[in-house]
């Protein structure tokens, strides 16, 4: 599979961050070269070789059942200068080498919190539809296996990383990268150059296996409310009984449906849109659950496919 869709979104996620970084330090953040590896051990592990410690570490997860996120690496000298430039009173007093203060700390993490939501909003331009975060963690690593463990916990498949210079101090920023996002990146790019058939999808991506579900609707509360549910309680969702409802691959909102419901009693979801297609409905199903879905007869009129 080619690494083209991947750097795509590198570069784009790059200049997004490199936007941001300059709002905080005017003419004195620089954008390097974007690197592509996979498999998050080995390549988590290359992110942050030489990477100089302790750097603050501020590190978002993808949510909705995606797994990857962003994380971003800013040694404390780095950091330390940053948060003189946003107006962190004794910031530049500070003797080097020495620990970052709480004010300091404070204002890196909102700069960097900036660069996240920059950098999320960067992927969604990419993907064509919105990409949702974590809050970011601020914290400071003190080695480069602590770092790379970071980068590890995610397990995602496909890790970008990008340098940048921030003040003068080497910086990175990494992205883990789920499937999911390739299968639409490699979608989008195809659509560019070849005209759809009943099979959109390169050879390569039909064996990635994806999560697949529905969602009927949602609902926003407190934390603490959620905790306090008894038995017997009634969410109220953003939906209506006639609204169609969401298809997801792994994390991505793909297409739209209605439910139905099997002879045997199962439900099952008829696909009414693809999203960003103009075809006929399809969807992406793992191979490996392709023998648990009915097929449609071929006899049939209805172009839709049950999932």
């Amino acid at each position: 599979m080619s690494d083209a869709p991947l750097l795509s979104l590198g570069e784009s996620t790059a200049e997004a961050v490199e936007r941001a970084l300059q709002t905080a330090y005017p003419g004195a953040a620089r954008v390097g070269a974007v690197v592509a590896g996979h498999g998050a051990e080995q390549a988590g592990e290359q992110a942050v070789h030489g990477l100089a410690l302790p750097a603050v570490c501020a590190e978002v997860s993808y949510v909705d059942g995606v797994t990857g996120g962003n994380v971003f690496l800013l040694p404390v000298e780095g950091a330390r200068r940053l948060a003189a430039t946003m107006g962190a009173e004794g910031a530049a007093e500070t003797a080097e080498g020495a620990e970052l203060t709480e004010l300091e700390l404070s204002a890196v993490g909102e700069a960097m919190n900036q660069m996240m939501s920059a950098a999320a909003l960067a992927t969604s331009s990419v993907l064509g539809q919105e990409v949702e975060i974590s809050p970011p963690q601020i914290r400071v690593v003190t080695t480069e296996a602590e770092a790379a463990e970071i980068l590890r916990a995610s397990a995602a498949p496909h890790v970008l990383t990008v340098s940048f210079t921030v003040a003068d101090v080497s910086a990175r920023l990494v992205q883990l990268v789920p499937n999911a996002f390739v299968v639409r990146m490699d979608r989008a790019l195809e659509a560019q150059t070849t005209e759809y058939t009943n099979a959109p999808l390169g050879a390569a991506l039909r064996a990635v296996p994806v999560r697949v579900w529905a969602e009927l609707g949602r609902s926003r509360m407190p934390a603490g409310t959620s905790l306090d549910l008894p038995t017997g309680s009634v969410v109220e969702l953003d939906r209506e009984v006639e609204d169609p409802v969401d298809l997801y691959v792994d994390g991505l909102h793909f297409a739209t449906g209605r439910l139905r419901v099997a002879e045997d009693g199962s439900l099952q979801l008829e696909v009414e849109q693809v999203l960003g297609l103009g075809g006929a409905a399809t969807a992406v199903i793992a191979p490996e659950l392709a023998e648990d879905i009915p097929q449609a007869d071929p006899e049939s009129p209805t172009e839709t496919k049950e999932v």
